[in-house]
Order: C-alpha cells, then structure tokens, then sequence
C-alpha cells in the first residue's frame, strides 16, 4: 500500500512526546524505529509492559503509521508500549518482489529489535504482539508463521495469508500456537477480499488455514454483528483464538481512523469499529 501522506510537520514536533526516535544497525543496516511509551510507564516504576510492534504499509513511513492509525491512544487507555518499525525502502519482505529467503532479513531485524526492546524497556515478554496495515500486516502474518515462539498473538488490516509464507512454512520450524485477528473490508480494491491467485490466500481461507495450524476444529457458528457494517468470526482452543472480521463495503483502511485522502482507492473507513481497541481486546486474551 503506497501512501502519499503530506506531513506538514516534521517528526520531532508530530510525534507525541514519549515518542522517541531510535535505531539499531542488523547485518550492518542502520534501521530505524519509533517508540510510544504510555503515560503510566514513568509512574509505574516497578510495573513491565506489554508490547506491540505495528508495521506500516508499503511506501508509507513509520510516523505515517503511527498518525494514521493512532495506536498511541490505546496504549494509554490500556497501557502498552508501541513500536513503530521502518522497513527497508519502506517494505516488509513477505516474498512479493523479493526473495523471500535472500531479501531483506525483516525476520531477523523483528527479533533484534524485540531484543532491544526488551533491554532498553521494562517488557512483559509474554505479552508481546505485532499488527500492520498492508504491507504490514502481510509481515506481521510472517511474523505468526516463522516467530510463534515470541510473539502470543498478531493482527492484519487488509492483508490476508500470503503464499509464500504459507510455502515456506509447510513444516514450521517452531509449530508454537498464536492467535491471529484478520480484518479485511469486502469493497477493498488493492488487496482482495477474495484472494490473489500466486499472491496471498483470500480473507476466509487464511481464517481457515490459521484454525488448522492452531490445531483448532472448525464448527458452524454465526458471526457477530457490530453496527450494520461489521461481521466477527470467532473461534479458540482456550489458548489461542483466531477471528476473521469482516468489514461490509470496507476498503483499503483501519476501521475507526480518520479518512485521509491518498490519491488511491482505498474506499470507506467504517465508524463500526475501532480497530486498536479491537485488536487490544483480542491481544490481551493471549499470553506466550
């Protein structure tokens, strides 16, 4: 998903002000990353957080990401800490235009970083999460698939199971069960709701191919309704949980976000549903 987002400010004065700048050199890169801390981290000296990591999409930026779907807000309300990775050439190599296995290391860049994160930050490491948009959320489905053993749960926006995740991860080397939340729009027009031949999996075959992994039985059950534009499919082991929501007419966005204009069709944001809040609820019922 290429963004054309113009900020008129620059990151230092956008960024809220527990949001800090860094960066960590892997396989002499210097890559670049942003870290939210919420409010009560500072007054709770004693007290370890949970983390999400959320990626951003193709050509968009990491403080694109952070004003766009504005995670921030939740991680006060809740109180976790988000990290704001920049991918390379503002990617995430899932196997689209790149080798997946000689691309850029994005897997092992998501284990440095969470390395660093956790001696630089007081990290509750059972409780440490990935969401993306896009891009993003194609890479934080990798990130399900190749790092269970790290991460208890990922959501996607607009990004169902790529193949080459799914090829390369036919005898996973770590089978650790995660819980996934896919939510996808069914008018979106850059990523189908219905699959991409040679691509990625549609939005309900990823439901079903993360019920299988998870070692989950499907049952015929009917989804919940929210508003008159949101469908959530939902089912769990008593660990790990995997959800398809649904977004009627939704297009290429984060439901709840304020609408933007990118010069692409990416369609309607629902108001149904507010996807950090969404995806908090879901994390929170996960513990690695």
């Amino acid at each position: 998903m290429k963004i054309l987002i113009s900020l008129v400010l620059l990151v230092s004065i956008s960024c809220p002000a527990f949001a800090q700048v860094k960066s960590l050199v892997h396989k002499e890169e210097k890559r670049r990353y942003l870290v939210y801390t919420p409010a009560s981290y500072d007054s709770q000296p004693q007290r370890a957080f949970p983390v999400v990591f959320n990626f951003h999409g193709s050509g968009m930026t990491m403080a694109e990401q952070m004003l766009y779907t504005q995670m921030n807000r939740a991680a006060d309300r809740h109180q976790f800490i988000v990290v704001y990775p920049l991918g390379i050439k503002q990617d995430w190599n899932v196997g689209f235009g790149m080798s997946y296995l000689e691309g850029s290391d994005d897997i092992g860049y998501t284990e440095a970083l969470l390395a660093k994160i956790r001696q630089d930050y007081r990290v509750d490491s059972q409780r440490v999460y990935a969401a993306g948009l896009s891009r993003g959320g194609f890479f934080a489905l990798r990130i399900a698939a190749e790092l269970p053993q790290l991460f208890a749960a990922v959501a996607s926006v607009g990004a169902p199971m790529p193949e080459p995740v799914v090829q390369h991860n036919s005898k996973p080397a770590n089978p650790a069960k995660v819980g996934v939340l896919l939510i996808h729009g069914t008018a979106d027009q850059v990523v189908a709701y219905g699959g991409k031949a040679g691509g990625y999996l549609s939005a309900e075959d990823s439901y079903s191919y993360w019920l299988k992994r998870n070692g989950i039985a499907p049952v015929a059950t009917s989804p919940r309704t929210e508003g008159k534009d949101v469908a959530w499919m939902e089912q769990g082991n008593g660990e790990q949980s995997v959800a398809l929501v649904t977004v009627r007419e939704g297009g290429h966005t984060w439901p709840g976000a304020d609408p933007f204009n990118v010069g692409l069709p990416i369609g309607k944001t629902t108001r149904d549903m507010d996807a950090n809040e969404a995806m908090w609820q879901f994390f929170a019922k996960h513990r690695r």
